[in-house]
């Protein structure tokens, strides 16, 4: 009967702990899980940029265009702050902290973005 009685006590004491290779299997799959989530959410955080950012271009094109009606040239983002006919609290700044860049021809002013990058010229250039 004492045999019986430790016999029960050791396998009670075994059972109560969590082993080193069960923890460690835990961490490697919620790594793997982690990881996962990482990669599918990433490349829509860009795409969510750059359609921000398309939008803000165009509501300063409008901006500038209204600008344009009452005065004469080309005008840049500073102007259309201190003119009022863009709340500076709005977005003046692209999505990654760049100054947008108003360009004016004969079918109207075009504001672009650097983009990504943050160099204009290049072929990730939004507008």
């Amino acid at each position: 009967m004492q045999k019986n009685q430790r016999k029960l006590q050791r396998n009670r004491r075994r059972r109560q702990g969590v082993t080193l290779i069960e923890v460690m299997a835990v961490l490697v799959i919620m790594g793997l899980v982690a990881t996962m989530v990482g990669i599918a959410i990433l490349p829509r955080i860009k795409d969510a940029r750059i359609k921000a950012t398309r939008t803000d271009a165009q509501s300063i094109a409008g901006a500038a265009t209204m600008y344009m009606t009452d005065n004469e040239g080309c005008p840049t983002v500073e102007q259309l702050v201190e003119a009022k006919i863009l709340d500076k609290n709005k977005k003046t700044k692209d999505a990654w902290g760049n100054d947008f860049l108003i360009e004016c021809d004969q079918d109207g002013p075009v504001a672009k973005s650097a983009g990504p990058d943050g160099q204009m010229g290049t072929e990730d250039d939004i507008y």
